[in-house]
């Protein structure tokens, strides 16, 4: 950018042919300072970033490196015709050959000599230009492809194989190979391209200039293109990025710093070497470190330990995944899930194998695997324990371990944590029968599906939904034939925060004349159901406060029907209340919290837990 041009186009090598290093030239070009290519390429550099931090200059159509490109032209052919020393020379411009006619055009196309087919050094050459241009491409399009503020995604395969095909027929004419450019793809996203035409017009554009306009290319300073060049990396390197990638970890932002490293002192394809074996280096730290991920989880059937494999589970990992194996405490239940991974070393196999055949039986595990499939012939898939409700099961629950069930599995709803459970199983295991652990009486707010609030499966509870979970006769000959019939342990009555039932059974009850459900008459009954639990005081304390006080009245409105419901459960049906009273069934009332997700058991609904 300052008139230092001697180093050929294209040297990337920090150990360049004339015994310079990238560093030594540093200092080295101030020897070579003119002072024209030097203001040209300043003030290009000042016009493409003012193009970028200007609003009415970003909003043209003109794209800012044009302006650059015909700017700095336009001066440098001004300084020549003036005759002053400032002006920059033919040795700092663009170079294209002027064929003199189409005689002179031919004579530009060499057409290759098939005898050095028989010479070794042309595949090594092939093999290197073929890797480096492929490496430099994909670089290319990362980077585009971050740029572009359509945030398209270029498919790579295609472009390689476009890239080879044009390369080739571009041999066989006598020229050199090419690869994708970043400054030219971002030439093209800054014009505004969208779709592949950009790429083939921008092509047609350059011939097109090389054959008519060549003599108008040579007036191009090579100090306006540096300059573009420059504005183009750092927005491809600016401070932010690494800033982002020190905030992701050592993981992402050693491998980065030292591919750029590798590369300013090396050259791309070392670079991009040595940034691949640093990542490769995490990669299998990360895996050693975490190969496997040990959960305890609790089914209807009884407590499970799962083990998940990471994506790439190689030899390194064997020790840990044996220790874990060997922890298994006699009798347990253990299930190995290889769903996520990717590759599983031989040797880890034969461990599973080994294991499975022998370990396993003679420790009493109860060892299944899911995940492996056909991809490994020593092992098959196989599930070794009860993934949901079955009579065995709920003939040994007790009520209150019922409702221990459903806490927990509030809990892990709560962290984002549910069991994993494979539903096409569970669907052909309760096709033939039901022996559910609970019936649910809870309101119709989308917002608290009991099976996903306490994490249950097909199977393991019948729900009984109304607005404002009320009872009816109809609702309690549900419950009944539940907890007798099919031999529920446990009678859950869930009520909810924010409950809109409740919310117009207030309204309803307090302001007759603003009724939010005017027009739904055969609400009424459910209404009038809720509002024997509202007073004179909920009236009072709804008319004179704030949104979020009215809200806690509502919510504390919404617990009171909850216990007002259990006591009629047991008032209006004795033969649930002689359940309870055999301690053959529970009763308990809950309220569910919609905004934490949080379930908290009533206690004075407690009955038979």
């Amino acid at each position: 950018m300052i008139g230092y041009d001697i180093d050929p186009i294209g040297e990337m090598s920090f150990n360049q042919p004339d015994r310079e290093t990238t560093f030594s030239d540093l200092p080295k070009s101030i020897q070579y300072f003119l002072p024209g290519a030097a203001t040209i390429g300043i003030g290009s550099l000042l016009v493409v970033i003012a193009w970028d931090q200007i609003k009415w200059l970003r909003r043209t159509r003109v794209p800012g490196p044009l302006v650059a490109v015909i700017g700095g032209t336009a001066v440098n052919v001004l300084l020549k015709r003036m005759g002053s020393p400032w002006a920059i020379g033919p040795t700092h411009l663009v170079s294209v050959p002027l064929p003199n006619g189409p005689e002179g055009l031919m004579g530009l196309i060499t057409f290759p000599d098939f005898s050095s087919l028989a010479d070794s050094r042309v595949y090594i050459s092939a093999a290197t230009i073929g890797i480096i241009a492929s490496l430099e491409s994909l670089l290319a399009i990362e980077a585009v492809d971050k740029i572009d503020p359509r945030q398209q995604r270029t498919p790579r395969n295609r472009e390689l194989l476009a890239q080879g095909a044009g390369n080739v027929i571009c041999g066989l004419l006598g020229g050199l190979p090419v690869s994708a450019a970043v400054i030219r793809g971002t030439a093209n996203v800054n014009a505004g391209a969208r779709t592949r035409f950009a790429t083939v017009s921008h092509g047609l554009l350059l011939l097109t200039c090389i054959l008519l306009f060549p003599a108008w290319l040579n007036e191009i300073p090579l100090a306006t293109l540096a300059a573009i060049l420059i504005k183009t990396g750092y927005r491809l390197t600016n401070p932010k990025r690494y800033y982002q990638l020190w905030q992701e970890g050592y993981s992402q932002f050693v491998p980065f710093v030292a591919t750029v490293l590798a590369i300013v002192l090396t050259d791309l394809l070392v670079g991009i070497g040595i940034g691949l074996t640093c990542s490769i280096i995490f990669i299998l730290h990360s895996n050693y470190r975490r190969p496997l991920t040990k959960k305890l989880e609790r089914h209807a059937s009884g407590n499970i330990i799962r083990v998940e494999l990471a994506n790439q589970v190689t030899f390194f990992n064997r020790a840990a995944l044996q220790s874990v194996l060997y922890d298994v405490p006699p009798g347990g239940t253990l299930l190995i899930d290889a769903s996520n991974a990717d590759y599983i070393d031989p040797d880890v196999i034969d461990l599973l194998s080994d294991f499975q055949k022998t370990g396993a039986p003679a420790r009493w595990v109860q060892l299944s695997l899911v995940g492996f499939g056909e991809r490994y012939p020593s092992l098959h898939d196989e599930i070794r324990f009860v993934e949901h409700s079955s009579h065995e099961v709920q003939q040994s629950t007790s009520p209150a371990e019922v409702l221990a069930m459903l806490l927990e599995g509030n809990s892990r709803f709560r962290v984002g944590e549910p069991l994993k459970r494979n539903m096409e199983r569970q669907r052909a295991a309760t096709a033939t029968g039901q022996h559910p652990l609970a019936v649910i009486l809870s309101c119709i707010d989308s917002r608290s599906p009991p099976e996903a609030i306490f994490d249950l499966g097909l199977g393991d509870v019948l729900t009984v939904r109304v607005a404002g979970n009320i009872t009816t006769e109809e609702v309690i000959g549900s419950i009944e034939f539940a907890a007798i019939v099919a031999g529920a342990k446990l009678v859950v009555v869930v009520g909810h925060t924010r409950c809109g039932a409740i919310e117009s059974s207030v309204t309803n009850y307090c302001c007759p004349d603003q009724s939010l459900v005017p027009e739904c008459v055969h609400a009424r009954g459910i209404l009038q159901e809720v509002a024997k639990v509202v007073d004179e005081d909920d009236c009072r304390g709804v008319a004179g406060s704030m949104i979020e006080a009215q809200q806690e009245i509502i919510d504390s409105v919404a617990r009171r029907n909850v216990v007002r419901v259990v006591w009629k459960l047991l008032d209006g049906s004795k033969a649930l209340a002689s359940q309870v009273q055999e301690q053959r069934l529970g009763v308990v009332g809950i309220m569910y919290d919609v905004v934490s997700g949080e379930a908290h058991v009533i206690d004075e609904t407690r009955h038979g837990v």
